[in-house]
């Protein structure tokens, strides 16, 4: 039983941020903002999402990415943190699964998550 005191602290926080719809194996780009001593800016995470899990304002997104040399990054967001401005869908995945974990496996061509045609 949650407090209901809380859960309407969570409604305001969720009302406050506008988070597009997606899901697992849609490519996502995360602007994350980047504190360096006084000064701040804006550095863009685009990767494909693997997971999503938790629900209100503790939900989060497990985004991985191919780095340099073919090396997968992973990273977990907090959808609705302060340290992120905005997620924009960039392409729509056509998976079957909720958690693509056996992308970790796969590497180069066999790794591509084919694109959801819309009629």
């Amino acid at each position: 039983m949650r407090n209901r005191y809380i859960e309407n602290f969570e409604k305001k926080q969720l009302a406050q941020k506008s988070i597009p719809e997606f899901r697992a194996g849609d490519t996502v780009s995360l602007a994350v903002i980047i504190k360096e001593g006084s000064k701040t800016r804006l550095q863009n995470y685009e990767g494909v999402c693997i997971a999503i899990r938790g629900e209100g304002t503790g939900r989060t997104i497990m985004v991985r990415k191919i780095s340099a040399n073919g090396v997968g990054i992973e990273r977990i967001f907090p959808i609705y943190s302060d340290s992120i401005d905005n997620i924009k869908v960039i392409r729509r995945g056509r998976v079957r699964r909720a958690k693509l974990f056996y992308l970790r496996d796969l590497a180069g061509k066999k790794a591509r998550i084919k694109e959801l045609r819309r009629k």
